[in-house]
């Protein structure tokens, strides 16, 4: 049964390998891997914690404390108008001012030893002052204070905002006295309750601010550790490659800005061990290669300088024949290594691949059927035309590639079929032959430099190995892909899938 393969668009079988055990570095003494930024990220977690406390502080200052005044303003009024209501009522029903009436006044003052209740009548004189009670007072028979006394003991704090006052009226509506309430030891109308209940809360406040800080530092902990854990592997990943480790990976993934940089971290990471392994390998293979040729030079050669073989046309063929084969390598090396490095600028053209790959099949056929081939071309194309974004002479020589492979494994007598067929997007050219075909194991490395198979090495006929290293190159570079399908002993497709239209290559 035929296995299929498919290379191309990035991927690149020869690429694949096990990784290596995970050694890690020792870290040097004293590192702190994310510890200045843990301290920075707390810091400004306890600041903005610090920030919102000054700001909540001001914002009661000036709003919530004007606020509690007024609230407390309006109770003390609300006594002061519930009080004169009283004394009005009892001033109709007596006809006038007595004990009896200002008792009323006594009861208002005890309901609050830190409220002071002045009345006075019509004339500005006290007829009732919580003073009095607190210092030496002097009345007249009548039970008023004398005017030098009101003077001297009556002591309610002055001004608009000390003081809150209500009018006490008679039957006719006339005003009698009026009723003046403040707080001891207040400027502000605040009882010692009401200036408790303030001072409580803005300890309340500060205990609450205090706490927030707190909390904000130890969640600034939390989130710094949170956020420097994927960093700090990050940074150990890095030291372990810078050691040596190319096996190493982050394995930090995520949407936000970290995952996406420990992905890209361990892309560069993948990038970075393909190609120092790459790197290696192509010093071994290279050398491997180079090696073969010198050595059959080196033995021929010495072997005439010592006379045991004559020095005769024969052997100068068999120096010379691999010493072109050496330039014909290193030829092929830089041209690889020039599309590659994208030296080799694409020449795209609008070009007919039908076209194309029919004038190649009819230069190289005299050529297979000197080999003893057969060689045909297949179009599958509707209009027998297919119109395509290439570079023709690379298109050319990837193809060319091809049908040289197939020609240098196909058997006596046998068949190389190179088709062309247009599916969607897509211009398909194929090469298939009827040769040795390639063992299910091997598909994947048919596009590694150097490498054949065991049976093709044995082949007088064996190539450079590099040309279908070239051909995925090529194809790469026009954004396509190869597919492979063989059977061992009866065949290969090699299947180069292009588009028709050019994008650029990410």
């Amino acid at each position: 049964m035929a296995k299929r393969f498919v290379t191309g668009r990035g991927d690149d079988p020869s690429s694949s390998s096990n990784r290596a055990s995970y050694n890690t570095v020792r870290r040097e003494p004293g590192s702190r891997l994310g510890g200045r930024y843990r301290l920075k990220i707390m810091l400004f977690f306890a600041l903005v914690a610090v920030i919102t406390a000054v700001v909540m502080t001001v914002v009661l200052a000036y709003v919530w404390e004007g606020q509690f005044r007024g609230y407390t303003r309006e109770n003390m009024q609300r006594l002061a108008q519930s009080t004169a209501d009283t004394l009005s009522g009892e001033y109709q029903e007596k006809g006038g001012w007595d004990d009896e009436v200002l008792d009323y006044a006594r009861s208002a003052s005890s309901a609050s030893s830190d409220v002071g209740v002045q009345v006075v009548d019509a004339r500005g004189h006290v007829l009732y002052d919580d003073t009095w009670a607190r210092t030496r007072s002097t009345r007249d028979d009548d039970g008023a204070l004398t005017n030098e006394s009101a003077t001297v003991l009556a002591t309610p704090a002055q001004g608009g905002d000390s003081t809150v006052s209500a009018d006490i009226v008679d039957k006719d509506g006339k005003v009698v006295g009026q009723v003046r309430l403040w707080s001891f030891g207040s400027e502000a109308l605040l009882t010692k309750a009401d200036s408790a209940f303030r001072d409580k809360s803005y300890i309340a406040i500060a205990i609450s601010a205090a706490v927030a800080v707190v909390g904000a530092f130890l969640m600034g902990s939390i989130a710094s550790r949170s956020l420097t854990r994927p960093i700090r592997r990050i940074t150990s990943t890095a030291e372990q490659i810078r050691g040596g480790d190319l096996t190493a990976r982050t394995g930090v993934t995520g949407d936000d800005e970290i995952g996406l940089l420990g992905e890209t971290f361990d892309s560069m990471a993948n990038t970075l061990e393909r190609d120092i392994k790459f790197e290696h390998r192509l010093t071994s293979d290279v050398a491997h290669e180079l090696r073969t040729p010198l050595m059959a030079m080196l033995v021929t050669v010495e072997a005439m300088q010592d006379g045991v073989l004559p020095a005769d046309d024969e052997h100068f063929e068999t120096v010379a024949s691999e010493v072109r084969r050496l330039s014909r390598l290193v030829d092929a090396m830089l041209h690889l290594s020039r599309i590659e490095n994208g030296k080799r600028q694409l020449k795209i053209e609008s070009t007919d691949v039908v076209h194309l790959v029919r004038s190649l099949v009819s230069v190289q056929h005299q050529l297979f059927h000197e080999r003893g081939l057969h060689l045909r071309f297949d179009d599958k194309t509707s209009r027998h035309e297919c119109y395509a974004d290439i570079d023709p002479d690379l298109i050319r020589e990837a193809i060319t590639n091809l049908m040289s492979n197939a020609m240098r494994y196909t058997q006596h007598d046998g068949w190389v079929v190179v088709g062309v067929a247009n599916e969607r997007k897509d211009v398909l050219v194929s090469v298939r032959d009827t040769g040795i075909g390639i063992a299910e194991e091997d598909i994947p490395k048919v596009f590694s430099r150097f490498w054949r198979s065991e049976v093709s090495r044995e082949r007088a006929t064996g190539g450079l190995g590099v040309g279908l290293a070239i051909t995925k190159e090529i194809v790469d570079q026009h954004n396509g892909t190869i597919e492979v399908e063989s059977e061992l002993g009866k065949g290969t497709t090699f299947t180069l899938r292009l588009p028709i239209t050019r994008a650029s290559k990410e």
